[in-house]
């Protein structure tokens, strides 16, 4: 079909609208821009600043920003997506944002999309490594964080500012790909990352090494932009953990955290953590290994592995100005023990609070008082106490009768010292030893009207303070 000529003029005049706002939309980009990093010290440069055919996209190429401080932002690729007012994405490609200083982080990304932002450009006026965006959605690939300080590395979930606890480490942790939502300068909705690796310093009872981690995801990320103390986790998920450093061996098949105590429960649960003792002793000081070996053998029965499953789990149920705190926790050694807590609190709440409120922020006891309750505890035997006398009487150089016999007097002298509640229970763990028991289990019933403060002021004087009974089964 041939065009007629009313035809080609209305194509040349739609195709010369498009191009004539795709142009537009182009100098704006290069405007704010240049607005935005002009206008604070420092040197800014830019390169090409193009337009899409149909005026679907913006795109400015090689933006190099060095603040007066040494700051310095580099960007391959910045492209605005959609409407130039209201974008449909934003995306940038060869991320690049460090700092001179020797303390500090740099951060770098193959490609970052922002998924309906706010506006075009995603960094607040006068912070240019700070990209302080709302979004509905953003997606990374190819992240990198390294530190080159002299200490550990503490950031925010969020990658975006370091929390107080000493300057940046050395280290590397890479991300194969990162998705959010719900993003503000303020919280977090929902992150996941997978494929992460990393290597640096850890605290000083892990040390240096490296970790890897198939995958993170966590939920409700909140009050980023206040003090680390008042940064709230709904929810937190991870797999697939695998630590090897100067002092930690470990694998974790999973871990979850249900940080909103706003529904009345949460709690955190731990499945096939997976401690490598054998390598451990190894990378241990030759000085340190024989008696971390003897602990091993008692532990692991020789297997030099131990693997543990634990589940930490409270509960609140506001009851006017009382309320009743529950809570259930387990740990269990493969071979070794199985340790079970339950706590029944019923506890009176300060004048004036909101009781739901108060009892979601609750982080421990000292505001409240104790209306009584009760505390059960009980140690099962799995094969660790079964194996603690033939270990500690070669240690003593005696037979294992005779240890048991000096472990038997030993809890009596102990419990004339601290009373014969402490005693029952040291007695017990004999019980337990010498294979005339299986279980240890040991009730508290607290003392009405008291607060947490006073019965920890004297501890050695809390078993009179307390109802215990003491039971082996």
């Amino acid at each position: 079909m041939s065009m007629t000529p009313t035809r080609a003029a209305l194509l040349a005049t739609c195709l010369g609208l498009a191009a004539g706002a795709a142009q537009a939309d182009a100098e704006r980009l290069e405007a704010d821009l240049r607005e935005r990093f002009g206008g604070m010290p420092g040197e800014f440069s830019l390169g090409e600043v193009s337009d899409g055919l149909l005026g679907d996209r913006a795109t400015a190429e090689d933006l190099h920003f060095v603040a007066a401080d040494g700051e310095r932002l580099s960007v391959a690729r910045y492209v605005v997506e959609g409407d130039y007012e209201t974008p449909d994405a934003v995306i940038l490609e060869g991320l690049s944002l460090e700092d001179d200083d020797p303390q500090d982080l740099r951060l770098t990304a193959e490609r970052v999309r922002v998924g309906d932002p706010e506006a075009a450009l995603l960094w607040p006026e006068g912070r240019p490594l700070a990209m302080g965006f709302t979004a509905a959605d953003l997606t990374v690939d190819g992240l990198v964080v390294e530190g080159r300080g002299e200490g550990t590395a503490v950031v925010s979930a969020d990658g975006k500012k370091r929390l107080p606890g000493g300057p940046a480490g050395r280290g590397r942790v890479a991300v194969e790909h990162l998705t959010a939502g719900d993003l503000s300068p303020q919280a977090i909705g929902r992150l996941s990352m997978q494929g992460i690796e990393g290597r640096g310093e850890g605290p000083d009872e892990v040390g240096e090494g490296s970790f890897s981690l198939a995958s993170l995801s966590l939920e409700g990320l909140d009050e980023l932009d206040g003090p680390p103390d008042r940064t709230t986790l709904e929810r937190l998920e991870l797999q697939d953990l695998a630590i090897e450093a100067d002092r930690l061996v470990a694998d974790l098949a999973r871990m979850t955290v249900d940080g909103d105590m706003r529904d009345g429960e949460g709690g955190v649960r731990l499945e096939a953590l997976e401690l490598d003792l054998a390598r451990m002793i190894e990378l241990a000081p030759a000085e340190e290994r024989t008696p971390l070996r003897l602990a091993s053998n008692v532990l692991t029965d020789g297997r030099g592995r131990l693997t543990l499953d634990a589940a930490f789990d409270g509960r609140w149920e506001a009851l006017g100005r009382k309320a009743l705190l529950t809570g259930d926790s387990r740990i269990s050694a493969e071979d070794a023990f199985r340790w079970d807590l339950d706590v029944e609190l019923p506890v009176r709440l300060p004048e004036g609070v909101d009781p739901a409120a108060y009892l979601a922020e609750l982080d421990d006891l000292r505001g409240v008082t104790l209306l009584g309750g009760e505390i059960e505890t009980t140690l099962a035997e799995l094969g660790l106490f079964a194996r603690m006398p033939a270990v500690m009487a070669a240690s003593r150089g005696v037979g294992e009768a005779e240890f048991l016999e000096q472990a038997r007097t030993q809890a009596k002298g102990m419990g004339t010292m601290l009373g014969p509640e402490i005693g029952a229970i040291l007695d017990g763990l004999v019980d337990l030893m010498a294979g005339q028991a299986e279980t240890l289990q040991v009730n508290l019933t607290l003392p009405a009207e008291s607060g947490v403060a006073g019965l920890a002021a004297d501890p050695l004087a809390l078993p009179g303070k307390l109802s215990m009974r003491v039971e082996t089964r």
